[in-house]
């Protein structure tokens, strides 16, 4: 996997490694703004704003992908658990994890992301 040689310490280690960020502590947890969410390594546009939804959770969270093509679910059964890890189609990219929680989001989906795998582009 190609690395960006722009990313933090804190994203190479989310983006290569599968750390996740401490919850609450994401720079685009409450960014509110109209724009597309890309992936931080490659700049693939992975989700709308439109579709993010505050959880609670601690973690930007979505309930779609951009396209179905944008990320792959791959089976997780690190630390004990049997979960769904969201990954940068493009580039493999570490991202977050999926979980069916979302009961008041149109597709019951929670994509939950770090920040660190992530950049914004605000809409133009």
């Amino acid at each position: 996997m190609q690395q960006n040689p722009k990313l933090t310490t804190e994203q190479k280690d989310v983006l290569f490694n599968k750390a996740t960020e401490a919850p609450f502590s994401g720079a685009l947890l409450h960014n509110d703004e109209s724009g597309a969410y890309t992936c931080a390594n490659c700049d693939a546009e992975l989700f709308m704003s439109d579709t993010k939804f505050d959880s609670g959770s601690g973690w930007p969270s979505f309930y779609k992908p951009k396209a179905e093509d944008a990320v792959e679910l791959v089976t997780d059964i690190s630390h004990g658990m049997v979960r769904t890890e969201v990954v940068c189609k493009s580039c493999g990219g570490h991202l977050g994890h999926l979980f069916d929680d979302a009961h008041d989001q149109p597709t019951g989906q929670r994509f939950c992301i770090n920040s660190a795998s992530l950049d914004f582009k605000p809409k133009q």
